[in-house]
Order: C-alpha cells, then sequence, then structure tokens
C-alpha cells in the first residue's frame, strides 16, 4: 500500500460494478478507509447492507487495516418529537454500521431555510438528538456544501463537539479560495472530501491543474485525517495518480 505524508486515502464505495463488499475486496490494498455512500429510497432501490454482509465487511477492514466513513443518506432536518424522515434514516444506518466502528459519520444539514433565523438551532437539534448513538461526538462530521457559504455552519459547531467534514470540490464550485478554510478549519476536521471540479464537480482530479491542486495537498503534509477521494468509478484511480504526481512534485 503506497504511504502519504500522515492522512489515510480514501475511496468511494463505488469504483467498480457490485455492492459495498465487492467494492472492498476490489480495492483491499489499495486505500486505508472507504466512504460507504448509502441510499434507501422509499418503496425503490437500497444498497444498505445485511448483518451479514457488515460482518464479513468488518472481518476484512480489520485484516487489511481498512477504515470506513459513513456518508449518512439525507440531509437532516428537525421536527418536533425528532421523527423527520432524515434522522429516522441515520438512526437505522448508524445502528447497522456500528460493528464498523467508523471513523466518521459525514452528513449535511437541509439547506432549506439556510441562514435565516432558526435554522442553525433546528440544525443544532437535530445534530444533538444522534449524539447518544456514536461513541465519540466527534465522529458526527458535518460536511459544507457549495449553495451556502461554509461559515454558516459556525453555529453549529460553536453549539456542538462534533468535527468537520471539509469538502475542497465543493468550495471550487463555490468559487471560494479552499486554502483559506483549509487554514483556519484543518486543526478540526476530520474527513476531506477531494475531487476535481471543471463543468462539475467530483470528476477526476485529473482535471485540475497542479497550480489549483498543488498547494492544497502541501497544506495536508501534517493532517492526519481521511481524505477521500470523492469520485466513482475509474475516477478513483486517475484521482489517485493526480495525487500522487502532486506528491511527486512536492516532495512529499
Amino acid at each position: 500500500m503506497a504511504m502519504y505524508p500522515r492522512f489515510r486515502l480514501g475511496s468511494t464505495s463505488y469504483v467498480i460494478p457490485g455492492d459495498l463488499l465487492d467494492n472492498l475486496r476490489h480495492l483491499a490494498g489499495e486505500i486505508q478507509d472507504m466512504e460507504l455512500v448509502l441510499f434507501d429510497l422509499p418503496g425503490g432501490e437500497s444498497n444498505l447492507p445485511d448483518a451479514d454482509m457488515v460482518q464479513q465487511m468488518a472481518s476484512l477492514a480489520r485484516e487489511q487495516g481498512i477504515t470506513f466513513t459513513v456518508h449518512l443518506p439525507l440531509d437532516l432536518a428537525w421536527t418536533p418529537g425528532g421523527d423527520h424522515p432524515s434522522l429516522v434514516l441515520a438512526r437505522r444506518v448508524i445502528d447497522l454500521t456500528r460493528p464498523l466502528h467508523p471513523y466518521a459519520y459525514v452528513f449535511h444539514l437541509e439547506t432549506a431555510g439556510v441562514g435565516e433565523p432558526g435554522w442553525a438551532e433546528q440544525g443544532i437539534q437535530a445534530v444533538t438528538s444522534l449524539l447518544p448513538l456514536v461513541d465519540q461526538p466527534e465522529q458526527l462530521a458535518l460536511e459544507n456544501l457549495e449553495s451556502y457559504l461554509p461559515d454558516a455552519l459556525e453555529p453549529v459547531f460553536a453549539a456542538l463537539p462534533i468535527s468537520r467534514t471539509l469538502d475542497i470540490g465543493h468550495l471550487w464550485k463555490a468559487s471560494l479560495d479552499p486554502l483559506d478554510y483549509l487554514a483556519r478549519w484543518l486543526p478540526v476536521t476530520r474527513v476531506i472530501h477531494l475531487h476535481g471540479m471543471a463543468d462539475h464537480d467530483h470528476q477526476s482530479l485529473a482535471v485540475m491543474s497542479p497550480e489549483r491542486l498543488d498547494p492544497v495537498v502541501w497544506l495536508l503534509q501534517e493532517w492526519s485525517g481521511v481524505l477521500t477521494l470523492e469520485v466513482f468509478e475509474q475516477d478513483f484511480f486517475t484521482s489517485r495518480t493526480a495525487l500522487f504526481a502532486a506528491l511527486e512534485r512536492l516532495r512529499l
């Protein structure tokens, strides 16, 4: 397995056609973390693993030294009683994946009303309702989206002992400087999502120029969290090659 400055390199759970376990088997020895991108559509498709698959994944991960980040399926929202569908599904996913001892549960807050009075307070209530379900509060890692300034999340971080998922690709998509946010957020960031941005995001890092990619990689050399290349299919391998090239240019 290739070595990186200090961070752990992660992939998504869809690099080859197949289920979560198929992808984990295929990438064993190539990655140090896998982001489980989960969905459970009402009356439709679901890729939530059953208990047997979770146990097989846990066993293989132990053998290979792989950790997991789990992306909660729905943007979290609060309703009185805490029975919003996003929270019901989040509780189910956290319970289901508990045997994997996830390094982080990555999640978004709903975007409707962001920045308006009461939005942050409702987000705080939604996240607070999940705190008893995790071993450590910092396992809950709130992610920035491209549709609002990441600073809108600051009241939530100020109120709760959770951690951050910093999505660099979302910052590029919003025409924001990731170096500014890395300088401020990196010490309390547990997970970073990195993906290319050209005509849309979640593209291979191969589309990024060294002038844009290398300064980001340089700032990560002493960081020890999980760096997820949040791309799919063969874009993972071309993204990893682009990351290797940046590391070589920087002699890291």
